[in-house]
C-alpha cells in the first residue's frame, strides 16, 4: 500500500520533516516514491513551516494512496490558510 506520511530530517532538537510518499512497508527513511512537501513544526520568522504540493497530494490520493493522519490534518489546515478547495 502506498501512504503519504511524514519523514524526520534535521538535527538534535531542531526537527525537519520531509512529506512523502512512499511503500507503507519500507523503513521510515528509506526510499520514497515522491517528495510533496515540507513541514517544519519550529520555524521562526519568515521561515516557512509549512509547503505542501496539493496537486501532486490530490494525484496520490486518486490514484489509492492513504494519508497518515498527522499527514491528513496538514493538509486540511494547508487548504484553510491557502484558501485552496478540496478536490473530491
Amino acid at each position: 500500500m502506498v501512504t503519504i506520511r511524514l519523514t524526520r530530517r534535521g538535527g538534535k532538537k531542531e526537527p525537519f520533516y520531509h512529506v512523502v510518499v512512499t511503500d507503507s512497508r519500507k523503513r521510515q527513511g528509506g526510499t520514497t516514491l515522491a517528495l510533496v512537501g515540507i513541514f517544519n513544526p519550529i520555524a521562526r520568522g519568515k521561515e516557512t513551516k509549512l509547503r505542501l504540493d496539493v496537486a501532486k497530494i490530490d494525484a496520490w490520493l486518486k490514484k489509492g494512496a492513504k494519508a497518515s493522519e498527522r499527514v491528513a490534518a496538514l493538509v486540511e489546515q494547508y487548504r484553510k490558510e491557502s484558501g485552496t478547495a478540496a478536490a473530491a
